[in-house]
């Protein structure tokens, strides 16, 4: 007890010199400023295990709650820690008399077991004495005389059997002792190792708060790094952010009038590609027409010859001149209507540039970032200046915080506590040198008795004859018996002292363990020390009461224990706000409203940006009045379409050679060939190409009519477009700067926010995390005083009280069991009469065997 409240002194202690550490902040890390403090690592390992020694310590465990089952005694514990009971002057007050009941009524299993074993101290030793000078005079077994049994036999294998168990049960409580004397040597050897780990970590706790608290005061830098680059990007985040919100509905109109600039461009070169396409057709069709003239002309010529008269020829000729008309031209390019006058008033049209137009309105639109970053300047300005004002601000208060000096005090504390542990802490290991050889005695003296008794089991029955009598028995089965007889004389001279040695160890340990370690482990006795008025009869709260000296505040001793083993910082686990209210002294509202303030004062006008001027309206409009779209472009397709001969010339020739090859020899025949050959060539150099030109003037304007189509449509949608982009512009452009402007404002606020938020939740919840306070309290009562100690003492007496106790029916067993083994003076002869066995004593000196 006086250990656990020498580290609850040790845990006020801290908290009383954390009481003057000024404020400290916090805020969570977010996806722009990632604040996170350093991790602080101590030696000392926060659980305890004891190995495979754990579980005989948990058999102990069992047969102290069988012995011991009642539960914890506060009511009593506080009464007696409250000076209630004192029976020196008033013990016949009912209320002691009540209170002495309770005791012992929980006491009731420990008491039991203490009378038992004070019982067999004294009577012990009395009966040792008493049976000694008992078998001296020849009584209690002490005659060298046998006297044959028929179940003889069969008794000294019981006896043999069941000394040779008890045996065994002793060997394994004197294993137990040998375990246990070792374990508490070793872990004795631990302690300075655990306390110089654990007194480092204390340093490392009281050296790592002014360090943490410097590095969160200096990651204001880096917050306000962050927030001068943010500012300095005016242009694009907060100008980009406007633009943004402007994009959707400016872009797309000045993008379709970029488009439609496009189109009259694309329009006038079409309109000039066809039209001088059409000129070229005229003139390849009237040339085309020529030349089938010619051709016509020679070939009536020729069926002017007199072989046409005569009748097998007349025929031929006939047809050929019936066929004649096919060769005349079949297209009519003359009555196309000319191009010029829709083309000139496109050049009119472009006579005004509207794509230079479109860019200065691109221009205006994408200068409005710049625009914010020229307006913005001084308010810009006038928030870094305020940012420093609350950086100084903060290094005022790192400054106002004199944790070092406060921290030296406690730091004293810690090294004359350790220096007081150093110079006792070998004599200690002294002094357990000498209870590990007492111990080690105690456990060579069970062993040499265990050792007499497996002697005599193993010379017994390795000496003993069946055939032979007993005044007639072995050197080596009497040896036996000895060996028995003084393990029971040895019994008799040390078990008592062994139960002496029991009994105190067993009242310390099990009280120990069932009034301390438990209740420290489940925390029953932090509840017992919280109770209102117990230690200071005028606190309520007797820790608050120390740290505050404001006994009323909820401050128990279970909590601060608790969220120091969840590593929890000092101030909020002190409820040190009750004496330095962080919050006030770190207002975060006040500067993120200094802040916010600046940025409500911010004005940005950008009202005066025309997206596309009079004369670019004026240029759309004529172009929708330019007439494009009412030409009669079906006329010229339905021309295109036609082939430019009525028949296939090459048809044409192909069967003007057949008839000709049917006249007979003659100028006749010859012509006519000759003009199939002047059509053929007609074909392939002037209509193949003429064919290729009016297909492609015809797909040109087939595009031209889709392009046009719906002309005026189209520009009033794009005018329609424009004006409704330029009345957004208009109407919205302010509320798209207040909304842009406090999205950018709040970025550089919520930077500070996060910041000063960080800082406190650091201070409150992570600076000074006051995990090796409970990790000592734990290393001093959990593991030193009930783990190294307590519980290698109760395994100890365990295990040496289950073989003393053993020893009682052992030494009985081993006396019965000795005259069957031990050579005798005399025994019982047995002579064979006519009517019946006639029996007598016969005496035999042992000399003559």
């Amino acid at each position: 007890m006086a250990l656990l409240l020498g580290f609850l002194l040790l845990l006020l202690e801290l908290c009383g010199n954390t009481l003057s550490l000024g404020s400290r902040s916090s805020t969570e890390g977010t996806e722009v400023l990632e604040l996170e403090l350093p991790a602080t690592n101590y030696e000392t390992k926060d659980s305890y295990k004891a190995g495979p020694i754990g579980g005989l310590f948990q058999i102990v465990h069992i047969f102290l709650r069988v012995v011991q089952p009642n539960d914890f005694p506060e009511d009593i514990l506080r009464k007696i820690l409250q000076k209630k009971f004192d029976l020196s002057t008033d013990y016949e007050k009912p209320e002691n008399v009540v209170l002495t009941l309770k005791i012992i009524y929980y006491e009731i299993g420990v008491i039991i077991c203490a009378v038992l074993g004070l019982l067999f101290v004294i009577l012990m030793p009395l009966v040792g004495f008493c049976f000694g000078l008992c078998r001296c005079c020849n009584k209690c077994g002490g005659e060298m005389h046998q006297r044959q049994k028929k179940n003889g036999p069969f008794l000294r294998k019981c006896f043999a059997v069941s000394l040779l168990v008890i045996s065994i049960f002793i060997s394994i409580g004197i294993i137990y002792g040998f375990v246990a004397n070792h374990h508490l040597r070793a872990q004795i050897e631990k302690t300075r190792k655990l306390a110089d780990s654990n007194f480092r970590d204390l340093r490392t706790l009281l050296n790592a708060a002014p360090a943490e608290i410097s590095y969160i005061l200096s990651q204001y830098t880096t917050t306000k790094e962050k927030a001068f680059s943010d500012l300095d990007n005016v242009k694009s985040l907060l100008g980009g952010g406007i633009h943004e919100q402007l994009r959707p509905k400016v872009i797309p109109a000045l993008d379709d009038i970029k488009a439609m600039a496009e189109a009259i461009k694309e329009t006038k070169e079409a309109l000039l590609n066809v039209n001088n396409t059409l000129k070229e057709l005229k003139k390849s069709s009237a040339q085309l027409n020529t030349s089938l003239s010619d051709v016509k002309r020679d070939l009536e010529q020729s069926l002017n010859d007199p072989m046409c008269s005569a009748p097998p020829v007349a025929t031929t000729c006939n047809n050929i001149r019936t066929s004649l008309s096919q060769l005349d031209d079949n297209t009519n390019m003359d009555q196309l209507p000319s191009l010029d006058k829709p083309i000139d008033k496109i050049n009119d049209i472009l006579q005004t540039n509207l794509s230079s137009l479109v860019q200065q309105g691109y221009k205006s639109f994408n200068d409005i970032p710049e625009m914010v970053e020229n307006q913005t300047t001084d308010i810009i300005s006038d928030v870094k200046s305020t940012l420093n004002s609350i950086g100084s601000d903060i290094e005022s208060i790192g400054e106002q915080i004199p944790i070092q000096d406060q921290l030296s005090n406690f730091m004293g504390y810690i090294n004359d506590t350790e220096t007081y542990i150093r110079r006792n802490l070998p004599t200690l290991e002294e002094y357990d040198s000498y209870r590990w050889l007492g111990g080690l005695v105690v456990c060579c003296l069970l062993t040499l008795v265990v050792i007499f008794y497996y002697l005599g089991l193993l010379c017994g029955m390795c000496g003993y004859d069946r055939n032979a009598t007993p005044t007639r028995r072995g050197c080596v089965s009497n040896t036996g018996g000895i060996f028995l007889m003084v393990g029971a004389g040895v019994s008799f001279l040390i078990c008592w002292i062994l139960m002496t040695i029991v009994v105190l160890t067993f009242v310390v340990g099990a009280n120990v363990e069932k009034l301390l370690c438990e209740p420290y482990q489940n925390r029953k006795l932090f509840q017992v020390l919280d109770t209102p008025y117990l230690l200071n009869e005028n606190w309520k709260h007797y820790l608050s009461g120390m740290v505050f000296n404001k006994p009323d505040i909820n401050l128990t001793f279970e909590q601060v224990y608790s969220d120091c083993k969840e590593n929890k910082g000092i101030y909020g686990t002190l409820k040190l706000e009750n004496s330095y209210n962080i919050s006030e002294h770190l207002n975060i509202q006040e500067h993120a409203g200094n802040i916010s303030n600046d940025f409500q004062n911010m004005k940005v006008n950008i009202d005066n940006i025309v997206l596309l001027d009079e004369a670019g309206r004026k240029n759309l409009m004529d172009f929708s009045f330019s007439g494009i779209d009412a030409i009669n472009y079906n006329i010229y397709l339905a021309e295109l379409s036609k082939a430019p001969t009525k028949a296939n010339l090459l048809s044409f020739a192909d069967d003007l050679e057949v008839k000709a090859n049917h006249l007979p020899h003659g100028s006749l025949k010859q012509s006519l060939k000759n003009n199939a050959q002047t059509i053929r060539t007609i074909h392939r150099s002037e209509v193949i190409p003429l064919e290729q030109s009016m297909s492609s003037v015809y797909q040109s304007i087939k595009e031209l009519q889709q392009k046009s189509s719906g002309l005026g449509m189209k520009v009033t949608n794009t005018l329609s477009s424009l004006d409704s982009a330029q009345d957004f512009l208009t109407t919205r452009i302010s509320s798209v700067i207040v909304e842009e402007s406090q999205k950018y404002g709040n970025t550089i606020v919520g930077y500070f926010e996060r910041y000063l938020q960080w800082v406190k939740i650091s201070i409150t919840e992570k600076i000074a995390a006051c995990k090796p306070v409970a990790t000592a309290l734990d290393s001093a009562v959990d593991v030193f005083l009930c783990s190294y100690i307590i519980d290698p003492m109760n395994l100890f007496w365990f295990g040496i009280g289950k073989a003393t106790v053993f020893l009682l029916p052992a030494l009985i067993f081993a006396v019965k069991l000795a005259k069957y083994y031990r050579r005798m003076d005399s025994e019982d002869v047995y002579e064979d009469m006519e009517n019946g066995n006639i029996g007598f004593h016969r005496h035999h000196s042992t000399q003559t065997v």
